[in-house]
């Protein structure tokens, strides 16, 4: 029997658990899940025979290391800053790992260590990252192998609501953390490099400065993540003159969200006082100037310049922002914290709801004296509220990878990324049985565009 542990059982281990249970016979697998709250969990194994639900505290040291040695391989579903300890154990008990998050400098100084016990330490195997490293090496290395030379890579990913759940202004919903969308893009100025130039969006700009992309006959937009150079050394794109990395959003949401960036609603460096007894309108008004005769919006109007009959005033006219009856009911709260609170009013998906991933990686390159551009996308819309096209494009491929590293399939050691041929080729193909395709074609080069609203 392979024992595997899964830590964490939010949104996201829906997919991933029921694909382990699905092979649990065949694979001879036994499933231990340890979540704080065991009631999700439980609903998804449905008593299994093959499984075992308990409440689990990671800071427990003794009950981690002890479910640690009990197993075979650990996925760690944590929030990225706790899988450390998890892996420190991983280490010492000489037991397999496999997370979706970023690797942090503590996880990639365990590398030596996890060589030479012969361990796999699978990171960055979800959707983004995950996905989009493995479906964009699979074309970059077909580019290689035809002695091309790549001229540009951009790409592109966002949680979105299906079409037919889409039922407001703003285009979108919740489909991930909120306090993630509400703090996207801050902590530094967005990098990338445009025709062998840096270039740099401070925070103030970011949601004014996107892109637009044609996915499967639908328009979107894309702003700049905060960091697109980070990965041209990781695939091995170290010269290449034109890399861009970008969230999807809906045409015009850039635009309205960066009201509240202007009016610094998304400011989570400071807390307000008695903001538990604040209404929503009250909120607005503290960032607008005093005034003994304006009205709230009136002077929101005239300091953004936004005319009454504008889409951005619906917009916000249907988040509510101005009722003096609601109030905040979060005490000592930052702007960012209250902004989230009210956009989780209108945002939430409902039951009967359904979301959407869509991803774009567009690939230039140089063959035989001749410039070339493909187009890679992928769409996937999520089945319900609890298998949701998030907890498939990141479940899926932890999943795979975590039994293909049981049976022996995957074999390189160390702390890595799902960038090797070993990895990438047999977990995009058995992906594919899930509905999970990249659609390939072939488009004109256009190098730098001047319709790009980005440079």
């Amino acid at each position: 029997m392979k024992n595997i542990l899964i830590i964490g059982a939010g949104k996201s281990s829906s997919s991933l658990i029921k694909y382990l249970l699905d092979k649990a016979e065949e694979e001879n697998l036994f499933l231990t899940i340890g979540d704080l709250d065991i009631k999700n969990a439980s609903e998804l194994v449905n008593d299994h025979k093959n499984t075992a639900v308990l409440e689990f505290d990671v800071f427990n040291d003794q009950q981690r290391k002890t479910e640690i040695e009990k197993s075979n391989l650990v996925i760690s579903m944590l929030p990225a800053r706790f899988h450390i300890e998890v892996a420190k154990d991983c280490v010492f008990y000489k037991k397999h790992m496999v997370t979706a998050s970023y690797i942090s400098k503590e996880m990639q100084s365990l590398n030596a260590k996890v060589i030479k016990n012969n361990l796999i330490f699978m990171n960055e195997i979800g959707l983004d990252p995950g996905l989009d490293h493995m479906s964009a090496m699979k074309v970059i290395d077909s580019i290689r192998e035809q002695k091309g030379n790549m001229l540009l890579f951009e790409s592109f990913c966002g949680g979105l609501v299906a079409p037919e759940s889409d039922t407001n202004l703003w285009n979108y919903k919740f489909t991930w953390n909120p306090r993630n969308v509400v703090l996207a893009g801050q902590g530094g100025a967005a990098m990338f490099i445009q025709e062998s130039t840096y270039k740099y969006i401070p925070y103030h700009k970011l949601f004014r400065r996107t892109e637009f992309l044609k996915i499967e006959g639908e328009r979107y937009e894309a702003y700049a993540n905060r960091d697109s150079l980070k990965y041209r050394s990781v695939y091995g794109l170290d010269n290449i003159p034109t890399m861009y990395r970008g969230t999807i959003r809906r045409i015009g949401f850039s635009r309205a969200w960066n009201i509240f960036v202007q009016l610094g609603m998304t400011d989570d460096s400071y807390q307000i006082e008695d903001s538990e007894n604040m209404s929503y309108r009250d909120f607005v008004n503290l960032f607008l100037a005093y005034s003994p005769s304006d009205s709230v919006e009136l002077k929101l109007r005239s300091y953004l310049k936004i005319d009454q009959d504008d889409i951005m005033w619906e917009k916000l006219l249907e988040l509510d922002l101005f009722n003096p009856n609601k109030k905040i009911k979060l005490k000592n709260a930052s702007p960012a914290q209250i902004l989230q609170k009210i956009l989780e009013d209108s945002w939430t998906l409902k039951s009967e709801d359904k979301d959407m991933i869509v991803m774009q990686h567009l690939f230039g390159f140089e063959k035989n004296g001749e410039k070339k551009q493909l187009e890679s996308s992928l769409v996937v819309k999520g089945e319900n509220q609890t298998y949701t096209a998030m907890a498939k494009t990141v479940g899926l491929p932890v999943a795979i990878a975590a039994l293909k590293i049981l049976k022996g399939e995957i074999k390189t050691p160390g702390v890595q990324l799902p960038l090797s041929k070993e990895v990438y080729d047999p977990i995009l193909k058995e992906l594919e049985t899930y509905g999970i395709t990249f659609k390939e074609k072939e488009v004109p080069y256009l190098g730098y565009n001047p319709n790009h609203v980005r440079g």
